[in-house]
């Protein structure tokens, strides 16, 4: 199933990308009023106005479709201006990806990350194709603020990124309390406390 898959995502060309904007619009509609575990293949076609197999032409699953979606209104990736510290880009990250949690695909990430709980291959998939790939540029900067001394040598990259993610999807996923860029803003701080070099003057 994976190869399929691999196969055929990716935006169609020529006429046929016009279907396929309108396939994901009509998840993101539908995803406005009922979770990911609702929708159906059936409810997507009738909204979008194909047939169901112009949806398994280029997607296996709802759950492909929804990932599909997700790729994108992706949280926007981050990269260091020129001249900025790690610092000012791991802030700039976290309030970019807060400001994204709190609106609708801050919803269905709650709900993709229930669905694939129970399926190893959707774990592995969603890890694959939305985890990973951030994790990678968050990775990136840590490593260059680890090479040019602004992080001290021996900090473990994975493990403050976990410090620093862990807590947000936990507030986004457990809702005890409002997740916003203030709170984001103090777990930097917090995080970073643990790994920058102290400045001697």
């Amino acid at each position: 199933m994976q190869q399929a898959e691999k196969k055929q995502r990716g935006r169609p060309a020529s006429s046929s990308a016009t279907s396929h904007e309108q396939i994901l619009d009509a998840v993101q509609a539908i995803l406005t009023e009922k979770s990911v575990r609702d929708l159906t293949i059936e409810e997507v076609a009738r909204r979008a106005g194909v047939g169901k197999p112009t949806i398994y032409k280029w997607w296996p699953s709802k759950f492909a479709l929804v990932l599909d979606l997700f790729e994108r209104q992706k949280i926007p990736t981050v990269r260091a201006p020129i001249g900025a510290t790690a610092e000012e880009v791991i802030r700039l990250q976290v309030a970019t990806t807060i400001e994204f949690l709190n609106g609708f695909f801050g919803k269905v990430a709650r709900e993709l990350v229930a669905e694939v709980q129970s399926s190893p291959d959707l774990l592995r998939e969603y890890q694959e194709r939305y985890i990973m790939p951030r994790r990678a540029v968050s990775h990136e900067v840590i490593q260059k603020a680890i090479a040019s001394g602004e992080f001290r040598s021996d900090t473990d990259p994975d493990i403050l990124i976990d410090m620093i993610y862990g807590p947000i999807y936990y507030r986004l996923l457990i809702r005890y309390k409002e997740l916003d860029t203030a709170y984001g803003d103090t777990i930097v701080t917090h995080a970073l406390s643990t790994v920058k070099k102290e400045k001697h003057s």
